[in-house]
């Protein structure tokens, strides 16, 4: 038996590990092991749960108020650890977080292969997103396999000269998730989301918006908050609901400037499940978000993206995309318009989702045995 081991900390990377989780659970010569980090903790316990995941390992490196070089230096250390213990054949890290980073560090020192899963995703700008951008750069020269989720972020690969062969192209995990969860039964915790969400079912425009990355702060933020709370004035009809990121920073600035509105619910971060069935039952998607850029066009939702830049061109390319930015000027036209003009909203809702079939798991784990020598891949994906 080949013990894959993989390590993760947020919850965006537990999303995405899941079904990968699942499928290597499935192989008959193949003992997964899961390590976690702990680096969001309620949030990410919620999809292990979900999911029916008990991780192996629990590292527990939360500490609230850490720097970033705080975080990093503790999940290097607290990783090499962990491998040194163990010894697994490959380590699977999943995206671009700063665990992602420490990990496959740690399993390049210790000379265990490292299995990149969603690599290949680029902006161009180190600074945006931050420090996504660079934990990802930095990840790819360590590691000997690059699950790739799309053809274009294979392109990026290559030409950062990354051999072809150790680039499969698998589609996206969390679209694996994300179908399968929408199965699924759901009770909301705040019953306010489950009023929204019947009101949306019965006929209601509903907006949903995220909004929590690090260079959204400050003047940006109330920059794009005050384009929200245009939107709701005007437009008393829609129902607009953002589970807010649990910082003091971006709550600072969304309950002065939303809280008051009568037709804006500001709730605590929804769990996993509960967020795919809101998404589910929206109609315009309002983010800076990674993972819903990929998420909501398999559900036919247009996004828009408030942020400059995206590592995930595909949509923009495909259609079911746009990029706003945070001037409250383009923000408000550009929702408004998909609420007034059905051509514009059906144009972006009927784009080909080019992320994933629900079947990258399976090509991510097939790739896995391959590079083990106990299996073959499968054909690529292709949207």
């Amino acid at each position: 038996m080949y013990r894959v081991m993989t390590i993760y900390g947020t919850r965006p990377e537990a999303i995405k590990m899941a079904p990968l989780v699942g499928e290597l659970r499935r192989h008959e010569q193949i003992d997964p092991i899961v390590a976690v980090t702990g680096q969001h903790r309620e949030m990410l316990d919620q999809v292990n749960a979900l999911f029916g995941i008990e991780p192996t390992h629990d590292l527990d490196l939360m500490t609230p108020g850490a720097t970033l070089a705080e975080i990093t230096s503790k999940t290097i250390l607290a990783t090499s650890h962990l491998l040194q213990d163990v010894r697994p054949d490959v380590v699977v890290v999943q995206g671009d977080t700063t665990t992602v980073l420490a990990a496959a560090l740690s399993a390049f020192y210790e000379k265990i292969p490292v299995v990149h899963l969603e690599a290949g995703l680029r902006t161009g700008n180190i600074y945006s997103p931050f420090p996504e951008e660079v934990n990802r750069r930095l990840t790819s020269p360590l590691a000997s396999l690059h699950l790739a989720p799309t053809p274009t972020s294979k392109a990026n690969l290559l030409r950062e000269g990354i051999d072809e062969a150790a680039i499969p192209v698998t589609g996206n995990t969390v679209i694996d998730a994300l179908q399968w969860t929408t199965t699924q039964p759901v009770t909301f915790t705040d019953p306010r989301v489950g009023e929204i969400v019947e009101a949306a079912k019965a006929g209601r425009k509903l907006l949903l918006v995220t909004s929590h990355r690090r260079e959204s702060w400050g003047d940006r933020m109330t920059e794009s908050m005050g384009a929200i709370r245009d939107l709701a004035v005007a437009n008393p009809d829609v129902l607009v609901l953002l589970p807010m990121h649990r910082n003091p920073i971006v709550r600072d600035v969304i309950e002065p400037m939303l809280g008051p509105l009568a037709n804006v619910t500001l709730t605590e971060p929804l769990e996993y499940h509960q967020f795919a069935h809101v998404l589910a039952a929206s109609n315009v998607v309002l983010t800076d978000s990674g993972g819903v850029q990929e998420e909501a066009p398999s559900l036919g939702k247009p996004v828009l993206v408030m942020r400059d830049t995206t590592e995930r061109p595909e949509a923009v390319e495909a259609g079911t995309v746009r990029l706003v930015g945070t001037d409250a000027e383009a923000i408000r036209g550009s929702v408004q318009r998909l609420f007034d003009d059905q051509e514009a909203y059906a144009e972006m809702a009927n784009a080909v989702n080019p992320y994933g079939d629900g079947k990258a798991a399976s090509r991510c784990v097939a790739a896995i045995g391959a590079m083990l020598g106990i299996g073959e891949r499968e054909p690529d994906f292709s949207s």
